[in-house]
């Protein structure tokens, strides 16, 4: 179930290949061997030409894959997202795909939900408790990070 197409896997491996640190050295190893060939070359064009050419492809293909990893990362969130909105009693199914809207439509929900946090926090200040657990403080009378318990 979880084996994906090759497509997905190769992407998945290259993805994580390359955001290990050894993949950063051997970069920087080639950029390196790279330059220290120049004199050799006499810093020609075509030297030049080399790693131009073989970072543009690299960057190129690396673009293709990372979107891909990505967008499995956001569906997957998005996916998490909804089940704990569906499975949240009290909360607003309408909420599930957000993601779908309009841009108009997201920023009148954005601003709603702006505005509910504003009086949110006027509230907090003003000593009244925002949900039934762990209150945080705001404002100057404490350090970020105090807590008040209930």
């Amino acid at each position: 179930m979880y084996r994906g197409s090759p497509f997905t896997r190769f992407a998945k491996w290259t993805s994580h290949a390359a955001g290990h640190p050894a993949a950063f050295a051997v970069a920087v190893l080639i950029v390196g061997a790279w330059a220290l060939t120049g004199p050799i070359f006499g810093f020609s064009d075509t030297w030049q030409l080399v790693i131009n050419t073989g970072t543009t492809i690299v960057t190129f293909l690396m673009v293709f894959l990372i979107q891909n990893s990505q967008n499995r990362d956001s569906t997957a969130l998005q996916l998490k997202l909804d089940e704990l909105i569906r499975a949240l009693e009290g909360a607003h199914n309408a909420m599930l795909d957000l993601e779908e809207l309009e841009d108009k439509e997201l920023e009148q929900i954005r601003q709603r939900y702006e505005e509910l946090a504003r009086r949110a926090r006027s509230e907090m200040r003003h000593g009244h408790k925002d949900t039934d657990v762990e209150q945080v403080e705001v404002g100057d009378s404490t350090s970020e990070g105090d807590v008040r318990r209930p």
